[in-house]
């Protein structure tokens, strides 16, 4: 007769998970139960106000982005990870954004994209508890499902979801990406984060578009980020100037956060700044070919614009800067580009370049 499995200390069971994710390169991991009601009342009041733009698949999952046990059935706790990434030079960003010849790029995205990376990580740290306690029910996740991964890691204690909709660390700020690892384990909780914003509202009175509508309302049509990444076709008038020289993503809502002052320089390798995407010239960003562009961005998150997003983006940036003959010239390279959307960005530049004299 087999010998029954014995008992599982799930309490020794989650300091080691905790000690585990540490050894693996995580700054934090947490453990949360999968209730996410308020949370989800917030999404749909979200949803409903149209405030997602053309990200339908926020929608499209119905209740499994804020329910992780319809999403994957037999979850019982989710283990959200951390990862610092921020650049030892992370101050350097503002001389960057102030200096309009310049194309300024999210920190997050300077390096490898980070996707893969954790994801590795987290099958690797799913391996190790196997190992302890034989074969369990588990999925990873990085951005590759319909996931409230800020909830879950409010929930878990690793930060308090900001003004700016950000996840903040009292001791960390809020330059980290997030994973989760979905389980069946009955691990026990930890205590969520509690709320430390009061009545600080920078991140409101610095975002570019005025996109952050309220505290804790982010209408994403109006943000840089969504309008540079996620949007695929013509970026509204209204919002080309104030976008100034922004190019994939933004920053400032973090960048003024009084938070970050504790903010992590990451330590991890792959996170460090590729083909010195930091602070290059618009108009050698903008003579890239699009074989040029596919092999410096390779295993990188800017490739998500593709080639035709990042010349309309480079496009406005360039009538945002300072008037100048490179400009000018680089501009009327692109004039008569192929593509429809690029014409009518590079054309919306030259004019706002002759409004400049």
């Amino acid at each position: 007769m087999q010998s029954p499995a014995p008992a599982i200390d799930y309490a020794l069971l989650a300091r080691s998970i905790k000690r585990w994710a540490r050894d693996l390169g995580f700054a934090d991991v947490g453990i949360s139960g999968v209730d996410l009601a308020q949370d989800e009342t917030h999404l749909q009041r979200w949803l409903a106000d149209g405030h997602h733009g053309e990200m339908d698949y926020m929608a499209r999952h119905g209740a499994k982005r804020s329910r992780p046990d319809e999403l994957e059935p037999g979850t019982q706790r989710v283990i959200s990870v951390r990862m610092d990434y921020a650049p030892p030079d992370i101050d350097r960003a503002w001389s960057v954004i102030e200096d309009g010849e310049l194309g300024y790029i999210s920190r997050y995205t300077l390096g490898r994209d980070y996707h893969k990376l954790l994801r590795q990580r987290l099958q690797r740290l799913a391996d190790r508890i196997r190992a302890e306690i034989g074969d369990f029910g588990y999925r990873a996740y990085v951005d590759s499902a319909p996931v409230l991964e800020k909830a879950l890691a409010r929930n878990a204690g690793l930060g308090w979801i900001g003004k700016h909709t950000v996840l903040i660390h009292r001791r960390a700020g809020s330059y980290f990406f997030l994973g989760e690892l979905y389980t069946d384990l009955p691990l026990p909780v930890d205590t969520p984060a509690s709320e430390h914003c009061g009545s600080c509202r920078r991140c409101l009175d610095v975002c570019p578009t005025q996109a952050i509508v309220a505290p804790y309302r982010l209408d994403a049509r109006r943000c840089i980020s969504y309008l540079t990444i996620e949007l695929k076709g013509s970026i509204p008038e209204e919002l080309r100037a104030p976008m100034g020289n922004r190019i994939f993503g933004c920053d400032d809502c973090q960048l003024v956060c009084p938070w970050n002052k504790f903010a992590q320089a990451t330590t991890e390798p792959d996170f460090a700044p590729r083909h010195q995407l930091d602070g290059s010239k618009l108009v050698e960003l903008f003579a890239w070919t699009e074989e040029e562009f596919l092999q410096r961005t390779e295993g990188m998150a800017i490739r998500r614009t593709g080639y035709e997003g990042w010349l309309r983006n480079i496009a406005v940036a360039l009538g945002n800067a300072p008037r100048s003959d490179a400009v000018r010239a680089a501009l009327l390279a692109r004039a008569d580009h192929p593509s429809d959307l690029v014409r009518e960005h590079v054309a919306w530049a030259l004019t706002r370049q002759d409004e400049m004299r």
